[in-house]
């Protein structure tokens, strides 16, 4: 897990307690998160995000074949 950073598109975040989501856009400043099943969202907090696995980590764990 990455801390003391703002996550970047691809990375995979905890944005509540036992929920993960990955962000998909950063548009003006504002990051947008996506997970299976729901529309894509924007954050408002995104100091509140905690990133769980950077992009690089899950290209590496071969999810993005």
């Amino acid at each position: 897990m990455s801390v003391g950073r703002l996550p970047e598109v691809g990375d995979e975040v905890e944005y509540v307690p036992g929920l993960r989501a990955v962000v998909t856009d950063i548009r003006k400043g504002v990051r947008y998160l996506r997970r299976p099943g729901y529309p894509e969202w924007p954050v408002r907090d995104p100091d509140a995000l905690k990133v769980t696995r950077t992009r690089a980590e899950r290209i590496e764990a071969g999810e993005f074949r």
